[in-house]
């Protein structure tokens, strides 16, 4: 496996770290040779983005290539950008999820880790269950979308 993958059920710990499941854990390790990442928020849903550090620094170079003066750069510039800390996995495995990246996110106690291939999204577990409900979205909708992606 060399993309993030999976779906895993977590509880933060009382100073607000989280075990990296041992399978995306090993890809960090073996794929990006470091321990290093970078959490964020995400642009547009209430959850963080964990990125390898060669993750983080090619979607930099994308970002710099962007005309600052757009109204939609510039707000990915404020949402994710500005928001962005270096963190490390530590020796058991964990990573410290910063106070104010919790209260952005509104991550409690449970939370679910989502590997997404070039990144590990982390969710409060009750909005995770709210946005993944097939029964809140337009499925005709959203099959037609990704059938005209060839999915």
């Amino acid at each position: 496996m060399t993309s993030f993958h999976g779906k895993y059920y977590y509880t933060l710990d009382p100073k607000g770290r989280i075990i990296i499941p041992a399978p995306l854990r090993e890809i960090i390790t073996k794929k990006y040779n470091n321990s290093k990442l970078y959490i964020t928020n995400a642009a547009f849903d209430k959850c963080l983005h964990l990125y390898p550090l060669e993750e983080w620094n090619r979607l930099e170079e994308k970002i710099r290539s962007m005309p600052k003066m757009d109204t939609a750069v510039q707000y990915y510039l404020r949402r994710v950008v500005a928001s962005a800390m270096e963190g490390e996995i530590d020796k058991q495995g964990r990573i410290l999820i910063p106070y104010e990246h919790r209260q952005d996110a509104g991550i409690g106690s449970d939370v679910v880790i989502v590997g997404q291939l070039e990144k590990i999204e982390i969710w409060d577990r009750s909005e995770w269950d709210r946005v993944t409900d097939p029964g809140k979205i337009d499925v005709k909708a959203y099959a037609s979308a990704l059938a005209s992606y060839g999915l």
